[in-house]
C-alpha cells in the first residue's frame, strides 16, 4: 500500500496536481457538490508538499522491500504525521517549509 501511495505523491511533485488521483476525486465527485470559490492556492507548496510525501513514501517503501524494517516504519510514521497535522489542523507541513524556505533562501535578483 505504501508503494502505490508513492506513486500517487510521485504523480502529484512530477507530473502535476491536476491528473493526480485525489485531485481527480476530488474534481469529480466532491466538488460538483460544493459551491463555486473564486480562492485558489498557489500550486508551488503544494507539488512541494507532495514531493517531500514522495520522499519519505520512498525510502519507506525502500526499507520494507530491503527488510530494513525500522526504516519503513520510521519513515512512513514522518508521513502519516504529516497528513495526521493536515487532517486535524489543517496545518500542510511540506506547505510551510517550502514557505519558510522561500524565505531564507536568497532571492534570484535581475
Amino acid at each position: 500500500m505504501l508503494a502505490v501511495q508513492t506513486v500517487v505523491f510521485a504523480i502529484g511533485a512530477f507530473i502535476g496536481l491536476k491528473p493526480a488521483p485525489y485531485s481527480l476525486i476530488y474534481r469529480y465527485l466532491v466538488a460538483p457538490r460544493l459551491a463555486p470559490t473564486s480562492e485558489r492556492e498557489d500550486a508551488a507548496p503544494l507539488r512541494f508538499a507532495q514531493a517531500v510525501g514522495f520522499a519519505f513514501a520512498l525510502v519507506g517503501t525502500i526499507g520494507y522491500a530491503t527488510g530494513v524494517t525500522a526504516l519503513g516504519i520510521v519513515a512512513t510514521a514522518f508521513a502519516l504525521f504529516a497528513a495526521f497535522l493536515n487532517a486535524a489542523f489543517n496545518f500542510c507541513l511540506g506547505c510551510e517549509m517550502y514557505l519558510l524556505i522561500r524565505r531564507v533562501a536568497p532571492s534570484q535578483a535581475s
